[in-house]
């Protein structure tokens, strides 16, 4: 299904424009991750996955790259190019002089670990040990993009170690309630330190010449301080959401549509003086739909509200999992056309739509959308 179309160009600069080029990820080979300080401390101790590694059955993968193969035939039916990432060997050992792990991880979501911003395709730092080489399923794509783009830049953020010393044992420890989590969730207390930078490229949104970071368990401060060197020409904001006891990566809880419009996880409300940068520049913040289901589905360490991770192919149209009917009706009155798709039984592989896709180009060039933010970051 790789495009063997025009040559690439790679730009994209938030989130909205009209989408013509992305990666749309595979199941093929994905596991569950052996426990480790990154994975023990995201998943809910009342998870199916507790005590459970190796590969995923098989049936499920099957079932998940159906549902994905789907969403790229319905992205290529509206004209958008669609790449994939080329799977690698998950279920093996892998590790460095300082750590070992007895499987990886997979290839579904590739927004987790390529950042595209303008011409741009950064890889991220990744938090987890087991998904320290999932780069290299995107590699053969980059290698590419880079041949055929001249003005394309290719950056890899540098491999953190990964020791004992970036994770807080204080997490390590199963009893941990749900109210202790949201206390230190509040604190801006989390299981990774400020050892070395450490990033999930999904805890990073796009709005023009701002980047919204998530400062939680997959971002550190160090991560988002990199992340505003290494963009010097960009503003780099830090945004935190103490309602959420797991607070990974930030496409299930604060979602931008269109320009002036964003939808924002109930539970997890954006703090008053964070809100503030955006009401200021006239963005509203509204609250999403609930979920339509109470539960996540089998195996799977994401939350419910999954509903909101969506795609935006551009301001006037989004795709969206067909179940979530509250989430559609929501898009709906707020004028959007809404493209239905099945895809909940791939949640358990890395998350929901935007998860599953990472962009390559977009049209526009790159905008402010907050010129009361002034030269720097807030």
């Amino acid at each position: 299904m790789t495009s063997t179309g025009p040559k690439t160009r790679v730009s994209s600069w938030n989130e909205w424009d009209p989408l013509k080029h992305v990666i749309v990820g595979r199941a093929d080979g994905c596991c569950i991750p052996a426990p480790e300080p990154a994975l023990d401390a995201k998943v809910p101790e009342d998870s199916d996955m507790r005590g459970r590694f190796g590969p995923r059955p098989a049936e499920s993968v099957e079932r998940a790259n159906a549902l994905l193969d789907n969403l790229a035939r319905v992205l290529e039916r509206r004209g958008i190019r669609v790449d994939r990432p080329t799977p690698i060997d998950f279920d093996q050992p892998t590790g460095t002089p300082d750590w070992s792990v007895p499987t990886m991880f997979g290839c579904m979501p590739p927004r987790d670990v390529i950042l595209t911003v303008g011409s741009e395709m950064l890889e991220a730092t990744m938090s987890y040990r087991s998904r320290w080489f999932e780069y290299l399923c995107y590699r053969p794509l980059l290698q590419r993009y880079f041949d055929e783009d001249p003005n394309m830049r290719h950056e890899a953020a540098p491999k953190p170690r990964l020791t004992d010393a970036d994770y807080r044992r204080d997490y390590l420890c199963e009893t941990v309630s749900i109210e202790q989590r949201l206390k230190w969730t509040a604190d801006k207390f989390f299981v990774t330190t400020e050892e070395e930078p450490l990033f999930d490229a999904a805890d990073v949104l796009r709005f023009g010449r701002d980047l919204m970071v998530q400062h939680g368990f997959t971002t550190n401060l160090k991560g988002i301080d990199w992340l505003a060197r290494h963009f010097p020409n960009h503003r780099v904001h830090a945004l935190n959401f103490p309602g959420d006891p797991y607070p990974i990566h930030i496409d299930a809880t604060f979602t931008p549509l269109r320009p002036g419009l964003i939808i924002n996880n109930p539970e997890r409300r954006l703090p008053d003086d964070q809100r503030a940068l955006f009401e200021k520049n006239g963005w509203e913040i509204v609250d999403a739909a609930r979920p339509a289901h109470n539960a996540p589905p089998p195996l799977c360490y994401s939350s419910v509200w999954l509903s909101m991770n969506v795609l935006v192919l551009d301001p006037k149209t989004v795709v969206a999992e067909e179940s979530e009917v509250h989430q559609l009706e929501q898009l709906d009155q707020l004028g959007f056309e809404v493209i239905p798709v099945p895809f909940r039984d791939a949640y358990a592989f890395g998350g929901a739509l935007h998860c599953a896709t990472t962009d390559v180009l977009r049209e526009g060039g790159c905008e402010d959308y907050f010129p009361a933010v002034g030269a720097r970051a807030g």
